[in-house]
């Protein structure tokens, strides 16, 4: 009974102070003086912060030091990102949700979001710019730009997977909702289809959608969240029965195709000469 009991104990103990504060990692010296801890910093007064942050970490903050806080290792959060870019000259400071990121760099990346409305607020040397709120889905990435003058444009929604980037540099995230890469040679675009499962997504919609327009508000549905190869347009185009929808089709993808320099694939798709010259003028004036 006695050894039951050693062994309860050594368990509770070891669950209980398996983390504990001070007990990892290297102490690094506060330089605040006495003086300035617990005193708000004037000098930091780059806006005021909205208030209205109900479902996020800290509520009810009204603002004061808190004295004896209370730890929590291993909280349920959830998981989503939100990258927003303003490429322009200046000090900007963004607020999203509880999270407050200033720079003159232009580049705003927010993670450990939780799902759901989540308000934005964007400031220029402590003006207020702009605000709205995100719709954030779980294992998402939202990728904006704001510019000052036009208003914040959501370029595109990516599921992030095993919070693997899948590109090689940062501003290919941004650059190719334009069709546009920072990067010359060989890209690892963010979301284009594998061979596998565009065959799994083309065979869904044959099964699902018989019908041209039907095909169509399938293929553009996935195409708000994955890019496509030439390759793949042009077998998605060519199913279609009618020339007017592949063209409607094949100019609605241009801006999703990560090959653009191969889109004449998609050309054989048609079955009349005059819409492959329509599209091709397209393509040269795009």
């Amino acid at each position: 009974m006695k050894n039951i009991l050693t062994g309860v104990l050594f368990l509770v103990s070891v669950y209980s102070f398996g983390q504990e504060a001070g007990k990892a990692g290297e102490l690094l010296r506060n330089e605040a003086s006495k003086t300035e801890i617990g005193n708000i910093s004037s000098n930091k007064n780059l806006g005021s912060k909205n208030s209205n942050n109900s479902g996020f970490r800290n509520p009810n903050s009204t603002g004061s030091r808190i004295k004896n806080p209370t730890y929590q290792w291993n909280q349920n959060y959830g998981y989503s990102e939100v990258f927003l870019r303003i490429p322009e000259q200046g000090f900007f400071s963004v607020e999203l949700g509880d999270q407050f990121i200033s720079n003159n760099s232009g580049k705003f990346r927010f993670f450990d979001l939780p799902s759901g409305r989540i308000p934005v607020s964007i400031y220029d040397n402590g003006y207020l710019l702009y605000r709205t709120t995100l719709n954030v889905r779980n294992n998402s990435r939202l990728v904006l730009d704001f510019f000052t003058n036009e208003g914040l444009f959501l370029l595109d929604s990516y599921l992030v997977k095993n919070l693997s980037y899948e590109f090689d540099n940062w501003n290919d995230v941004w650059n190719n909702p334009y069709g546009n890469s920072g990067n010359s040679g060989n890209i690892n675009y963010p979301n284009v289809m594998d061979n596998q499962t565009f065959q799994q997504f083309f065979t869904t919609m044959k099964k699902d959608a018989w019908f041209d327009d039907k095909k169509i508000a399938f293929i553009n549905q996935q195409g708000r969240h994955a890019m496509f190869t030439s390759e793949q347009i042009g077998i998605l185009v060519k199913d279609l029965s009618f020339d007017k929808n592949k063209i409607a089709l094949a100019k609605s993808l241009f801006s999703k195709c990560v090959d653009k320099q191969k889109y004449f694939i998609v050309y054989d798709a048609f079955d009349f000469e005059s819409s492959r010259r329509e599209l091709m003028d397209f393509v040269s004036g795009y």
